[in-house]
């Protein structure tokens, strides 16, 4: 295993204190990236810009049309953006409108929901509670969602938000709650997209993800004082299925594709949508995990949303039989098995779903000799 991608313990815990960092004129080392992989000004990428009307009002030739169209881009990069998605615009915004308000909020605050090692829940600022070296430069907020109708429990995310910071902070909770919801609908939605163009049974996608347990993410990237010496997200593929991306309109994504990074500008009201290594060991590797990054800027801070689908924790991982020619190119594996991989024993880059392929076979090869 590459030993840039195994997880570090920091010697000096640092802290993503906007209102300290912005004051300094220099930022400190444990930020600095390597001068090879700095971010450097780029061409737009010509990424498909799907319309799912068609898709949601169940006429053939535009469900064509679009599965055909995500199915040339999702073999060449895993990157595409949906318009007209059924998501209301209204709650969109006001969920992104949201994040000056947390992000705002006293770093003290903010730790009440302090992310615990070995978890993917709660607030972290620059990942520094992991890592001591190319921290990214941004707060998130991570909390899970699973349907609370299907698993017949309390709205899980409205819970989050009440339990850690009071009651104060419920409107929050409903309106991340109501959010993932629709990310859901969306989510499972694209799932029966992605089964047309791979020739699978148009349900089988959406029945596999039907329990999932997902992760919604809240991004915050402040103005950096040296933009170019930094990420706000380092390259890597999303360890998940599938990601859902709000993103504001100051921009900074940026996808690797024809072998060359792309920048990606904002399209007011679209979603940004990417193949996760989850699913491209579903797809056979038939479909590409989005090799993707982020960059901030020095006058504007960025803000996303990322919603994460992802399968129930148990449940094989495992390519349908119909698309699988040749060869397995990955082996069975679970959720709960890939999130403790990449939380515990690897950091997320580009190589991820490979590393983890051969550390499961070289642990099931030890456990059979242990026996």
């Amino acid at each position: 295993m590459d030993s840039s991608s195994i997880l570090l313990s920091p010697q000096e815990l640092i802290f993503f204190d906007t209102s300290i960092l912005q004051t300094q004129s220099k930022i400190q080392k444990e930020f600095i990236w390597p001068q090879t992989e700095r971010p450097y000004s780029l061409q737009d990428l010509q990424a498909p810009l799907i319309d799912l009307q068609g898709f949601f009002s169940g006429h053939h030739d535009s469900t064509y049309t679009a599965s055909k169209l995500i199915d040339t881009a999702c073999r060449s990069h895993g990157f595409f953006q949906v318009i007209n998605h059924g998501v209301d615009l209204s709650l969109s915004h006001q969920a992104l409108n949201f994040l000056d308000d947390f992000f705002s909020l006293p770093l003290s605050l903010k730790l009440h929901a302090s992310r615990k090692p070995g978890t993917m829940w709660g607030y972290a600022g620059a990942h520094a509670d992991r890592f001591s070296s190319k921290l990214p430069w941004k707060e998130t907020l991570s909390f899970p969602y699973h349907n609370s109708t299907i698993s017949n429990s309390n709205p899980v995310v409205l819970d989050y938000f009440t339990s850690n910071f009071g009651n104060d902070f419920k409107q929050f909770g409903l309106v991340y709650q109501k959010y993932c919801e629709e990310m859901e609908k969306l989510a499972l939605a694209i799932m029966e997209l992605l089964a047309i163009s791979l020739g699978v049974e148009r349900m089988y996608f959406r029945d596999f993800f039907k329990n999932s347990d997902s992760i919604m993410r809240c991004n915050y990237y402040p103005p950096c004082q040296e933009p170019e010496l930094v990420f706000g997200t380092g390259p890597h593929c999303d360890p998940t299925s599938l990601t859902i991306l709000q993103q504001d309109h100051v921009g900074g994504l940026q996808v690797f594709a024809n072998d060359q990074w792309k920048a990606v500008p904002p399209v007011p009201d679209a979603l940004v949508i990417n193949i996760g290594d989850t699913f491209m060991a579903l797809s056979n590797g038939k479909y590409k995990s989005c090799l993707h990054r982020a960059v901030v800027n020095r006058h504007r801070a960025r803000k996303s949303l990322a919603y994460f689908l992802c399968p129930q924790e148990d449940k094989v991982v495992r390519a349908p039989p119909v698309i699988v020619e040749g060869p397995r190119k990955y082996p069975d594996f679970s959720w709960a098995e890939l999130r403790e991989f990449t939380q515990k024993h690897y950091r997320a880059d580009m190589n991820t779903l490979q590393s983890f392929s051969q550390w499961l076979l070289s642990s099931s090869s030890a456990s059979i000799e242990l026996s």
